[in-house]
């Protein structure tokens, strides 16, 4: 075992040398000289995101996804400026993935979130994925493909992205009948790819003030699913190769960093906690969290973040009165915590609390009056307790303070309609529907929308809307986001 170990250090450290020579001559050819142009990179992102939409549950979640995207755009500033703007999406599978479409679509799974512990972890995968978009890497490969058609190609793409096999069924379909396997490889991510998008992603994580060791850390985590009796190699593994020269690089970047630089200052956890468990407690399966969260309340009960987390997963399970009394417990010991309050307050609503749930909702609300979620809750108990101009008004100010919040727009409508203000009541329920992707109930919604509507410019946007539907003839264009 010894001697096995004197042999493989060199060779290890030979094989990180000539990766990091290898990446730097790559690194030094401009990202866009083999790539199809910024239009036709656009155009294929959109026809990818078409498809992505359509077989995955890609969430819209008030906290989850902008404090995703918040941690994007802190690595993106460290960037020059881009041709496209950089989006992060949130997908919910219990997979460990990630990937990124050409013109700066960013996707992470809520599986691979769930494996994190750390903000360190999640800025490394998306460093790592800003580096693919930034190079290009995508573009470059469809390029030298172009001869079978951007719509066939943009299915390619988006299938190998996803992880055929690995991601089920809804990845496959994606893919049926468009190219042959051995083509369909040539899209996916090469050695060198994977190589060159960590020395990148390395060194925008720096510049970003984070350690490189929380890439190095996810990776490990995504290595060892295969050793533990896992089904299947993990779709992260499928989609970015050449992850044991990754981690040997990495490793020993970090050594040579860490030798001659000042450490990196800690990262405030509030945040990714916050996120971490809406993930555990929202979209990892009910029984697997459960068992989860209860083996922690046995090991760790005087914890009242424990307690709050098993809270929030009864109440998911429909268990109201006893996440009421965990959450209590929690409160107990974090009696100013507006979030836990907040969350309380929902579970109130829930359990049909109308009057305590207003009551804890406001004194949450009181305390984050900028959280949008916490004027959603209290804008729905205040819609069930038919107090509707309040209602209206806490709904109104999360669509104008968080206009990606598509539930808000839902709830609106109803209590505007209740209160016979119909113009307006189907347009917000247009607008959901528009958002929800749901053709058919957005065309009915927008068509009565415009029979009652007398603000001009509203009018002016259904007509686009519709006209963009083929709800109604218009020649103006609309990007249809409200």
């Amino acid at each position: 075992m010894c001697h096995y170990r004197r042999i493989m250090i060199p060779v290890k450290k030979f094989v990180v040398i000539m990766m990091m020579v290898f990446v730097t001559l790559v690194s030094l050819i401009s990202p866009a000289v083999f790539s199809i142009t910024i239009k036709e990179e656009e155009e294929m992102s959109r026809q990818m995101m078409q498809m992505i939409y359509k077989h995955f549950d890609v969430i819209d979640d008030p906290v989850i996804v902008p404090y995703v995207n918040e941690i994007g755009n802190r690595i993106l500033a460290t960037l020059p400026q881009q041709p496209f703007k950089y989006q992060f999406h949130v997908i919910k599978a219990d997979i460990y993935n990630a990937f990124a479409t050409p013109a700066g679509h960013i996707f992470i799974y809520t599986g691979l979130l769930n494996a994190m512990k750390d903000e360190e972890e999640l800025a490394g995968i998306l460093g790592h994925e800003i580096a693919h978009v930034y190079c290009r890497h995508i573009s470059q490969k469809i390029e030298r493909s172009k001869k079978i058609g951007m719509a066939t190609l943009a299915g390619v793409a988006a299938g190998v992205l996803m992880g055929i096999g690995g991601a089920g069924e809804a990845a496959g379909a994606v893919t049926m009948g468009s190219m042959a396997a051995g083509q369909t490889a040539e899209l996916a991510y090469s050695r060198e790819n994977e190589m060159q998008a960590d020395q990148l992603g390395v060194e925008f994580l720096t510049k970003a003030d984070y350690s490189a060791s929380g890439l190095l850390e996810i990776l490990k985590k995504i290595r060892s699913k295969t050793w533990f009796g896992s089904d299947q190699i993990p779709t992260y593994l499928m989609t970015h190769p050449a992850v044991e020269d990754r981690i040997a690089f990495i490793t020993s970047w970090l050594e040579s960093y860490n030798q001659k630089s000042t450490p990196i200052p800690p990262v405030d956890p509030d945040a990714f906690n916050r996120a971490h468990i809406r993930v555990e407690s929202r979209y990892i399966d009910d029984q697997v969290a459960l068992s989860a969260i209860e083996s922690e309340v046995k090991r760790n009960p005087e914890d009242p973040m424990v307690h709050y987390r098993y809270g929030l997963i009864l109440a998911r399970a429909g268990n109201l009165q006893e996440a009421i009394s965990h959450m209590r417990i929690a409160l107990t010991k974090r009696a100013f915590d507006p979030h836990i309050l907040k969350d309380l307050g929902w579970v109130y609503y829930l359990s049909g609390e109308y009057q305590q749930a207003s009551k804890t909702l406001d004194s949450a609300c009181s305390m984050i009056p900028e959280d949008p979620e916490c004027q959603f809750y209290l804008g729905r108990t205040q819609l069930e307790m038919g107090n509707l101009a309040e209602a209206s008004d806490r709904l109104l100010k999360v669509i104008r303070q968080y206009p990606g919040f598509t539930q808000a727009y839902y709830f609106l409508g109803q209590s505007l309609g209740k209160q016979q203000q119909l113009g307006d009541a189907y347009y917000y329920l247009g607008v959901f529907y528009l958002k929800s992707r749901d053709r058919k109930n957005a065309i009915i919604q927008l068509q009565q929308a415009l029979k009652h509507l007398q603000d001009d410019k509203k009018r002016e946007q259904v007509q686009e809307w519709l006209g963009q539907l083929g709800g109604k003839e218009d020649k103006k264009t609309s990007n249809g986001d409200g």
